[in-house]
């Protein structure tokens, strides 16, 4: 149970999978150009401006559903595909000696899964918008990139979920802290030239070295 339990911590923690792996940095940094698939970008003042006349713009309360909705898609793609890919790996590649095949049978697991993910919770979760998340979810190399971790560790597929719902959960984090930073930094205290994605590739940066602090919690 205490290996699980470090499992879980030191995934979302200390090898958090978009700050120390940097496989799920493209839907950080994408999200905002045109956030979740939505018809409105931000403005340099840090509001919102509408790009289909007539619609309203929407609040800072509707788009942080939708930074959750993307965490909790991520979170629940990560947790069930890496458990089914490690389950496929153990008692279906590894019995007949096709190892070898493995980033054939995950690359389809990874692009099928997030569909049928994103149904589920968009019926548990009527109000959320998950059904404009597929580009994002299905695109996001983390979830292969999970599998073939795995799939090299030698692990059971307790370890498995464990492991995938910690990088679940580090995603979501970093991806509302993520946000947190762009509402700060879209004002006219910043630079122009600094504005946008330089600063955000330097606030990921600082987030990477403040995640290492976490390395003291395993020190024995």
């Amino acid at each position: 149970m205490t290996e699980l339990i470090l499992a879980l911590i030191g995934a979302a923690l200390v090898n958090n999978i978009a700050l120390q792996h940097l496989l799920a940095i493209d839907p950080l940094l994408r999200k905002e150009r045109g956030p979740c698939g939505s018809g409105f970008t931000r403005d340099c003042s840090g509001g919102f401006k509408t790009v289909i006349a007539g619609e309203p713009a929407p609040t800072w309360a509707a788009f942080r559903v939708k930074v959750h909705a993307l965490g909790l898609a991520t979170l629940v793609a990560m947790l069930l595909v890496s458990v089914s890919g490690q389950l496929l790996y153990r008692y279906a590649l590894q019995p007949l000696q096709l190892d070898y095949l493995r980033l054939f049978v995950f690359l389809p697991l990874c692009v099928l899964g997030p569909a049928p993910i994103l149904a589920g919770l968009q019926r548990w979760l009527k109000g959320w918008p998950f059904t404009s998340l597929q580009p994002l979810l299905t695109g996001n190399a983390a979830l292969l990139g999970l599998c073939l971790q795995l799939s090299g560790e030698h692990q059971g597929v307790l370890h498995a979920a464990m492991v995938g719902l910690g990088s679940g959960l580090g995603f979501w984090l970093v991806l509302a802290l993520f946000d947190d930073l762009r509402q700060r930094s879209q004002h006219e205290d910043v630079p122009r030239a600094f504005r946008g994605l330089p600063i955000e590739l330097m606030g990921a940066g600082i987030m990477a070295m403040a995640f290492l602090g976490f390395n003291g919690l395993f020190a024995s």
